[in-house]
């Protein structure tokens, strides 16, 4: 069952097909990913991120492709190959804890190494130094049912990573925290995937779960791959309108390419309700003159001044500003069409205040629609 890996990567997945009836879930999907890497799949619900996991799991049969994992193949329906999930040597974290409450933690934790039959003292040390790697020592001799939410998750990924498998799948496992203990959390998730070293593949919906924790990040929309890259690059240089909209939020607005003025450099013109403007901007890969295109400037990159100078384009006037502490998360409407922007709190910008908007060319980008 052990095949050469000619790709040098550690996860391979090639052109994965997963069909539920006559949809496909997963549409022609290919991953290469390195030993000890973070991947995260992110998209909406029904886009096939799930559905991917439990192939590479074996919890679902696939159609077409091929999955492997160093030198072994998980799944091979052209020869006729499929692990069985338990031979896979995978540990998975579920938004459920699925830990069981009439066992201690450190019983929970010990279980798979006792099912694989290890040695009393070998179990009890590696039970004892991923109890310290996740925090819950001295919860050890707990109830499962006496752990808090965020400890009952920690209880869950050292019952994962227990046996030092080869790979570690993550489902959506934050979702049931509230939000301060899951942004305490995925950085934990993170620290604890960085010490251990083990390859993680991670699905979320969360673009912030996505970037704080991802080594690598795929968008995923209707079963296929939109846009694959490290978080600066996925969020900074979105490939279209779809990502730009689900990494982070962004101000879209369609228009066309009046003029390339230089090597990936042009100028867009867009006309809003009788207004027409002409930004600068980065032209994204593929794009040319006459080419219908959506401009992304995310709100922190527009500035807003209430005074009129050459470097400002638009006007308009604000219809809502929220304090938020370290900025003011405003919305400036020009035409029909509302800039997000985020403002200094010392700018002192308030409902009804006319402003003018100037763009950073460099991070303003016109993408494919």
């Amino acid at each position: 069952m052990n095949t050469e890996n000619a790709s040098g990567a550690y996860l391979q997945v090639r052109n994965l097909v997963k069909l539920f009836g006559d949809d496909r879930a997963v549409d022609d999907l290919s991953i290469n990913l390195a030993e000890g890497k973070f991947l995260t799949l992110l998209g909406p619900s029904g886009c096939g991120k799930t559905t991917t996991l439990m192939s590479i799991a074996g919890l679902h049969t696939i159609d077409a492709g091929h999955i492997q994992v160093g030198d072994v193949v998980f799944t091979s329906p052209a020869n006729n190959i499929f692990l069985p999930p338990e031979k896979r040597d995978i540990g998975m974290v579920f938004q459920s804890y699925a830990i069981w409450p009439h066992m201690t933690v450190a019983e929970n934790v010990a279980y798979p190494l006792e099912i694989r039959k290890i040695e009393r003292p070998e179990i009890d040390s590696r039970v004892a130094d991923v109890l310290a790697l996740v925090g819950l020592t001295e919860m050890a001799n707990k109830l499962a049912t006496q752990l808090s939410g965020g400890q009952q998750q920690r209880a869950s990924l050292a019952r994962a990573i227990v046996s030092r498998p080869r790979l570690l799948l993550f489902d959506e496992p934050l979702s049931n925290l509230d939000l301060k203990l899951r942004e305490q959390m995925r950085v934990e998730l993170k620290r604890i995937q960085n010490e251990v070293g083990i390859t993680s593949v991670y699905v979320t919906h969360d673009q912030s779960e996505a970037l704080v924790m991802s080594d690598e990040i795929i968008v995923m929309s209707k079963g296929r791959i939109e846009q694959k890259g490290g978080p600066l690059e996925i969020y900074s240089q979105p490939v279209n309108g779809y990502v730009s909209n689900f990494i982070g939020v962004a101000n879209l607005l369609k228009g066309h390419v009046a003029q390339v003025t230089g090597a990936g450099r042009g100028e867009v013109e867009v006309v809003e309700n009788g207004s027409r403007i002409r930004l600068p901007c980065i032209l994204g890969a593929g794009i040319g003159e006459g080419d219908g295109v959506v401009l992304s400037v995310r709100p922190e990159n527009v500035r807003a001044v209430r005074e009129k100078n050459g470097g400002a384009h638009i006007e308009g006037e604000v219809i809502q500003a929220i304090f938020l502490g370290n900025c003011v998360d405003c919305r400036v409407r020009w035409g029909n069409f509302e800039w997000k922007i985020l403002s200094h709190p010392r700018a002192g910008l308030r409902e009804g205040d006319k402003v003018y908007l100037s763009f950073d060319p460099e991070h303003t980008l016109a993408v494919q629609p």
